[in-house]
């Protein structure tokens, strides 16, 4: 069962969260954040380098201690304020009609390191050091992980009293998806919220391995320098965003590879027609309507490629996911990709940037071949996690993307 606990979090003035508020440091790159950000933007806190001309890189000292000091600055300017009591926070999403309500609270680190957090990908050591270094230094956790959980009748019941108030924020962003956020801050519901997640089983880590590994990396460490250590202590604790699982949709995550290991365009058709079902399309973008079907973009013609019966196994939940059989039959097999971590031949495309991107990347010549994919279920990621497996990298993409800035967990 899950530890939870509110917390008081360090968050803008109403008037001023819109302009604060910015998109995840990890979905944009230095030119990108910079371009972006206006003078107040949390991006300036979560990538400094953009405050350098020329951009150092992102990683070297003097922007980590950039960082500190605009984390400071915007307090003390009065742009991030921290609430007067720990309160527990709903933070709704609405994208194209749909929206999702998400509770912002403090995640415990035991619970990542025994399991009752799961995680359905791995991470890698030099992102998760990065992550844990902007941990360290802000003794915060800026940005907030995102968190599935099996849906509850008495959160449900909770969201859904505190939503038909008027909001403390309520913003649309420039990408037109809009952002509600309430506080609770009645010590009743308070202690009904964390009771009631004593008996939710587990956290799914939805979008964020690498910050949670990072946190629980930084709470190991201060619990190890800290003789009087109770496990009570506030840098036990991070901050999460936890949506029930209903509410969740998980988009396509796809693939563009900059050559065809020395095959010509026909013969890599012929090639692929041992495992698939080439069939070539007309009329536009062709996007994969279900699990097992594949979208090609090669040679300026768009393909649809069908797994064929007996190249893959329905009864093992790794090997029927079609990043797997799109790894084992044409990445590797045919294209020589063998780790999709390390290998700078293969790019990865989040389905939000739509198909028009994969076209657009081959035919400048920066790519020979994309490959669109149905995305998998939530209860293909549940299962996974619930098994102690993990997905291939880049396997989901969630959105909308949890907005930065709406709430910072300071460790003291």
């Amino acid at each position: 069962m899950v530890r939870i606990k509110p917390f008081a979090a360090i968050r803008p003035p109403k008037e001023l969260v819109r302009e604060i508020a910015a998109r995840p440091y990890d979905v944009l790159n230095s030119e990108e954040a910079k371009a972006e950000a206006s003078e107040k933007s949390l991006l300036h806190i979560t990538r400094p380098e953009i405050d350098f001309d020329p951009m150092p890189d992102e990683h070297s000292d003097e922007v980590y201690r950039k960082a500190v000091e605009n984390f400071r600055s915007w307090q003390e300017k009065g742009w991030l304020v921290q609430d007067s009591k720990p309160c527990y926070y709903i933070y709704a999403q609405t994208m194209e009609g749909r929206t999702q309500y998400g509770l912002v609270l403090c995640a415990h680190t035991d619970d990542y390191s025994e399991g009752r957090i799961k995680k359905h990908e791995l991470t890698r050591k030099d992102k998760e050091d990065d992550r844990m270094v902007h941990v360290r230094i802000q003794n915060a956790n800026i940005e907030p992980v995102f968190f599935s959980y099996h849906d509850n009748a008495g959160i449900d019941a909770i969201i859904k009293e505190y939503t038909a108030r008027t909001p403390e924020y309520d913003f649309t962003a420039e990408d037109g998806f809009g952002h509600r956020f309430w506080v609770i801050d009645d010590d009743s519901t308070i202690g009904r919220i964390t009771e009631i997640f004593k008996g939710i089983p587990a956290f799914y880590v939805a979008d964020g391995h690498h910050r949670t590994a990072a946190a629980a990396r930084v709470g190991t460490e201060k619990r190890e320098g800290n003789p009087d250590h109770t496990g009570d202590e506030e840098y036990n604790f991070f901050m999460a965003v936890a949506f029930p699982e209903s509410q969740l949709k998980i988009i396509d995550y796809n693939r563009v590879v900059k050559d065809l290991n020395g095959l010509k365009p026909e013969e890599f058709l012929k090639a692929l027609e041992e495992d698939f079902i080439v069939e070539k399309k007309v009329g536009g973008i062709y996007r994969p309507d279900h699990l097992h079907n594949f979208s090609m973009y090669l040679d300026g013609r768009w393909y649809s490629l069908e797994a064929k019966e007996g190249r893959y196994d329905d009864s093992d939940p790794i090997g029927v996911l079609d990043v797997t059989i799109l790894s084992n039959l044409v990445l590797d097999r045919l294209l020589g990709i063998k780790d999709l971590r390390t290998d700078k031949r293969i790019d990865f495309v989040g389905g939000i940037r739509g198909l028009g991107e994969l076209a657009d990347r081959v035919d400048s010549g920066e790519m020979a071949v994309a490959f669109a994919l149905y995305p998998v279920s939530m209860k293909q990621l549940v299962d996974i996690a619930d098994s102690g497996n993990i997905m291939p990298p880049k396997t989901t993409w969630f959105e909308p993307k949890l907005r930065s800035g709406l709430a910072i967990h300071k460790l003291e």
